[in-house]
């Protein structure tokens, strides 16, 4: 089943166009590409391997400095985990006296 090309002035500029056009028109964009890659790709316009295969739209590069972020994020999610953990810690009560060695060996010879 052949399908037709995608109109040019639909894919020209999409690069930049892409994240100002509407929801409903990315998808409908994007969908009518996937449909045309599940032929022949030797079949593509030269405009809509660029669409495809760009970066834009689910294949966007991240923006600059995200991995630093998400990085600077996670070292302060670990600290804050780590800060509540030292604190519970520190208002607990003490262990109970039959936690040491010399009582559960006491226990294990009175148990044989």
């Amino acid at each position: 089943m052949a399908q037709h090309a995608i109109s040019n002035p639909t894919l020209a500029n999409i690069e930049k166009r892409w994240e100002g056009m509407p929801p409903q028109e990315q998808a409908d964009l994007w969908m009518a590409l996937r449909d045309r890659m599940k032929n022949d790709w030797h079949e593509l316009t030269l405009q809509e391997r660029k669409a495809a295969f760009g970066p834009h739209g689910p294949r966007a590069l991240p923006p600059p400095g995200e991995t630093w972020h998400v990085f600077k994020m996670t070292v302060l999610g670990i600290a804050i985990s780590f800060v509540i953990f030292v604190l519970i810690r520190t208002q607990a009560r003490p262990a109970p006296k039959t936690m040491n060695a010399q009582y559960q060996e006491m226990t294990n010879e009175y148990l044989k």
